[in-house]
């Protein structure tokens, strides 16, 4: 019986002693917890069908979402070719309900961005540099905060008018407060850990230790916060819709589904049915990936 012995010098050696020392990454540990979460995983799933029935949908609807047909005003669903009902233009509830869910879709995505980008810039900088200048800037997300968020999106559509951009401005402009908040903790942390002291003992200046060192590791709690911001956007986005703030006919979201909805749910219950239930399965599906995002990189939890 013989056996095989690896040199020291050898190629095979030296595989496999970096196998011995190579372990597992704190990512790649957060990466499996994830995927045992069966919520969360179900979430990402339903989630991902979701976005590509928003993506891709329209395309296989035989209406499109403005198309008024007058002989099928107020279609049960499975009747004349609606899948889900007409309403009370005999526009097809399904091709409405799929354009609504994109619009909304866009407008979290995009405004939960367009925060991130502000809100951990403004809140890594005013943690790391501290003094006075971390002074003013808090004080501005102080006054900012103090706005009531409504007030502040009438005053932009009665100076602007009614613009679908206007949207992404009013939601971004107001979300991103709480996002530097959150980074601006962690960086105080952060920046009195050895890691940065060493990065500043190598003459690394304050622009790139932000950008190298903190930022990086601000990941975990930024990720986890961007998945509970999304929903939270899509919440506000149709709250205004609701009030007739948001989304102008004929293009509509899911807050004006709902809205138009409700107001004739008693003739035809479909209107509400369909675009609450679509509302409440994606809030539903962001929630479980944000706590199963949570579990899985909470330092506590390791």
């Amino acid at each position: 019986m013989t056996s095989t012995v690896f040199t020291p010098g050898s190629r095979a050696g030296a595989e496999l002693m970096e196998r011995a020392v190579k372990g597992r990454s704190l990512w790649d540990d957060a990466r499996r917890r994830l995927m045992r979460n069966k919520a969360a995983v179900t979430g990402m799933v339903v989630l991902g069908l979701l976005v590509l029935a928003a993506a891709f949908g329209p395309l296989f609807v035989p209406f499109t979402y403005d198309q008024v047909n007058k002989p099928d005003v107020w279609s049960p669903p499975l009747t004349n070719g609606h899948l889900m009902g007409a309403d009370a233009l005999g526009r097809d509830v399904l091709a409405r309900l799929l354009i609504g869910l994109r619009v909304s879709l866009a407008i979290g995505f995009v405004a939960t961005f367009v925060s991130l980008i502000i809100g951990v810039a403004w809140g890594a900088i005013a943690g790391y540099v501290g003094g006075r200048l971390d002074e003013a800037m808090m004080r501005i997300v102080d006054v900012l905060y103090s706005l009531p968020f409504i007030f502040f999106v009438i005053l932009l559509m009665v100076t602007f008018g009614r613009n679908f951009i206007l949207i992404f401005v009013a939601i971004g402009a107001v979300e991103w407060l709480t996002m530097s908040r959150i980074v601006r903790g962690q960086t105080l942390s952060l920046k009195q850990k050895e890691f940065i002291e060493a990065a500043r003992a190598a003459g690394l200046s304050q622009g790139a230790i932000i950008r190298r060192h903190v930022v990086p590791n601000l990941l975990g709690p930024v990720v986890v916060y961007v998945t509970l911001t999304i929903p939270a956007v899509i919440l506000a986005e149709s709250f205004l819709s609701f009030l007739g703030l948001g989304v102008q006919p004929p293009m509509a979201s899911l807050g004006t589904l709902i809205s138009q909805g409700a107001l004739e749910m008693e003739l035809a219950p479909w209107l509400l049915i369909f675009p609450s239930l679509t509302m409440v399965l994606t809030l539903l599906c962001f929630n479980f990936i944000g706590d199963g995002l949570r579990d899985a990189i909470d330092p506590k939890d390791r």
